[in-house]
């Protein structure tokens, strides 16, 4: 799905989009976005600005995980300053893209998206999962079976458990998370690596409030102990 209200702009994304063999729907507003998004078909992956006529992008996205729908998104934006790039990713995106960019690098990260989706469905003799707290991490399908339910993670999400699972019984820094996960090479002062702890708190610990796996080091940074 390409959420664009920019006319021009959204055509000649769905043509070279559709020239790489996807097929595109397209909406001019967030309401009609909401429209689509609820029909039963379902998307891979969603293109979406953030400055539409009728609500702002941002809070779509997080009204979207909120309502625990996971679809990869890729924001589009020309508001592109480190702090607007942090409040895409703690909003839910998965990836952000400031306005002038490359259409090869668009198509590029789009593809990037839809590959997880790809990997996921590929039938496999055996995945990487990871007992964590009360949840089964499958690393390969970007869920977490957590009593009897399957809950979609997303790649932002999965990428910080595998950072973690990695540094496993060791201190990682903000600065450390920030770099290899969000890929921000300068570290602005955010509470995005607190905020995305916080919700694989809830689905991971037995009590969120008192964790016992993804510990908080005062001063330092984050630990994993499974």
């Amino acid at each position: 799905m390409l959420v664009e209200d920019e006319r021009h702009l959204a055509a000649g994304l769905k043509l070279n989009l559709e020239l790489d063999g996807y097929q595109v729907a397209v909406a001019g507003t967030a309401r009609e976005a909401g429209y689509q998004l609820v029909e039963p078909r379902g998307f891979d992956v969603i293109v979406l600005d953030v400055m539409l006529p009728d609500f702002d992008g941002m809070a779509f996205c997080r009204r979207l995980r909120e309502s625990g729908n996971y679809t990869p998104v890729l924001m589009l934006t020309a508001r592109d300053r480190p702090e607007d790039r942090v409040a895409g990713l703690e909003a839910g995106a998965d990836d952000y893209l400031g306005k002038p960019f490359d259409l090869d690098e668009l198509r590029a990260r789009v593809a990037s998206l839809l590959r997880r989706h790809a990997w996921s469905g590929r039938p496999e003799p055996a995945r990487h999962v990871l007992a964590i707290g009360k949840g089964q991490v499958d690393f390969d399908a970007y869920t977490v079976s957590v009593e009897g339910e399957v809950v979609r993670l997303t790649q932002l999400e999965i990428d910080l458990l595998r950072y973690l699972a990695a540094n496993a019984g060791r201190v990682v820094t903000r600065e450390a998370l920030l770099a290899h996960v969000w890929k921000l090479a300068q570290h602005p002062n955010t509470r995005v690596v607190d905020n995305f702890i916080m919700r694989l708190r809830r689905l991971l610990e037995p009590d969120p409030a008192e964790p016992v796996h993804l510990l908080s080091i005062r001063g330092a940074g984050y630990k994993l102990v499974p």
